[in-house]
């Protein structure tokens, strides 16, 4: 490469190069690096008060961090050099040691860049471990953007589909502390959340505790249909008691029937006594509680989204039900939140007032809400006049016409990337013939007069 062609490719030259450098950087994990003092002090505060001023007296050409690694220490001296870091070198294992650092030499410019691209590139997929790394690395802080971005994006997942392993049980207590008694959207009932943290710590303290916890603990819908629970002694009960102990307090008992409590999570042993005494005092005294079962804003998977419907549309009860106004040809609207995960989900839509051409179904992200999903290949859905559309290509025949009143259930399997429908009470065969990807959101498409309403499907 020939020199004095780019300023930044010179200056990368400088990074970790003895030759040019005049101070050793010793990082906590033994490693040596080098660095020139004079741009190192230029370019952050701390570092210039740390070079110039704390070790003018002494003349080292040694400096310490105990508390940063080889890998953020490189991230910095890359950002420090050049202005810039390049975003394949923020992997899951060096962003957190890379934003700390960040934060250590006060380079909220690099902070920033940090965040944006852990939002952009590992939070959908790694956001527990990363929580369950800053929560070992830095102290709990409101201000702390990588924080609140971490906890916003697993707050939304349910506890339930996070397997055990993947959050540690201090950054389990980042979550549940920074949402606890907050308005925030979370997505797992209280009940679940002690029942992922009760199981959680049983798995730090041996299999045979993690084992009988999982059989004495039911999922809250295994309580609803009245699943039949071990009875068996817990494992090791003072250690596990000891594991879930900093999680207690920002657990909101309150929220959890009493039943509940009474039946599954008292004989447990596991809770100290005066969180039930206080818990039933409260109940009492209110005699039947006003607390959702979830804490913050509970999110419900099936309301529909304003920002992705079609722009004559108009949705009211709280997002339950969509209307074509007059003039209103066919558009098209989704919902909130998307189906994404292995599972079965179900829902109903309700059709109040009928139009021509009525379409309930699914879709994938990109969609013109504008107009009619059949007709658009990321739009799979049943029609009033029996057909089946995508990609503008519809099959007679599947299932009766629709009119006011009609229901339509729709039934997605992700395990298999199926669909079928069944129409006022009938099932009808799944549709073999669309090829479903792995992210979808359920989606209707209407015109004048039509009114739907979307719910949960209520199984008999």
């Amino acid at each position: 490469m020939v020199r004095g062609n780019s300023l930044v490719q010179d200056l990368r030259l400088l990074i970790n190069n003895p030759k040019y450098s005049d101070i050793e950087i010793l990082c906590g994990d033994g490693i040596k690096l080098h660095g020139c003092r004079a741009i190192l002090a230029t370019r952050s505060e701390k570092f210039d008060n740390l070079l110039y001023n704390e070790m003018k007296k002494t003349h080292e050409n040694q400096i310490s961090f105990s508390d940063i690694n080889s890998a953020g220490m490189k991230i910095i001296l890359e950002y420090i050099y050049t202005g810039s870091v390049k975003e394949e070198y923020l992997t899951r294992d060096d962003t957190v040691e890379a934003f700390y650092a960040a934060c250590h030499f006060q380079l909220s410019d690099l902070q920033n860049f940090i965040v944006k691209t852990v939002e952009t590139n590992l939070a959908k997929i790694y956001s527990p471990e990363l929580l369950s790394k800053i929560s070992e690395k830095m102290p709990l802080s409101e201000d702390n953007a990588l924080l609140n971005l971490l906890v916003e994006k697993i707050a939304i997942m349910p506890l339930n589909k996070i397997e055990f392993g993947r959050l540690s049980i201090t950054g389990l207590k980042y979550l549940l502390s920074h949402t606890h008694d907050k308005e925030v959207p979370f997505a797992t009932q209280e009940y679940e959340v002690f029942r992922y943290s009760a199981i959680l710590a049983a798995k730090q303290v041996s299999n045979e505790a993690y084992e009988s916890l999982l059989g004495r603990l039911p999922t809250f819908n295994e309580i609803e249909d009245s699943v039949k629970v071990e009875n068996k002694q817990i494992t090791d009960l003072q250690k596990v008691s000891k594991e879930i102990e900093p999680l207690i307090k920002y657990i909101d008992f309150r929220r959890i029937k009493g039943q509940v409590l009474v039946d599954y999570i008292e004989p447990l042993e596991i809770v100290p006594a005066e969180k039930f005494f206080s818990v039933y005092r409260y109940m009492t005294r209110l005699n039947s509680s006003d607390l959702n079962d979830t804490r913050g804003i509970p999110i419900m998977m099936y309301v529909f989204d304003e920002s992705a419907c079609g722009s004559k549309l108009i949705i009211n009860d709280s997002g339950k039900i969509v209307q074509a106004p007059d003039g209103c040809g066919h558009q098209s609207v989704r919902t909130k939140i998307a189906m994404e995960d292995d599972g079965i989900y179900e829902w109903d839509v309700i059709i109040e007032k009928i139009c021509t051409y009525a379409w309930v179904g699914v879709c994938a992200e990109n969609l013109n809400y504008e107009t009619f999903a059949g007709d658009q290949p990321t739009g799979w859905v049943i029609g009033s006049s029996g057909e089946y559309a995508n990609s503008a290509k519809r099959s007679p025949n599947y299932c009766p016409v629709f009119a006011d009143g009609t229901k339509i259930t729709v039934h997605l399997d992700m395990n298999k990337r199926t669909c079928a429908f069944t129409v006022n009470g009938t099932k009808y065969r799944e549709i073999s013939e669309w090829n479903l990807p792995s992210k979808l959101y359920p989606v209707v498409s209407l015109a004048v007069p039509g009114r739907f309403r979307i719910e949960p499907h209520q199984k008999s």
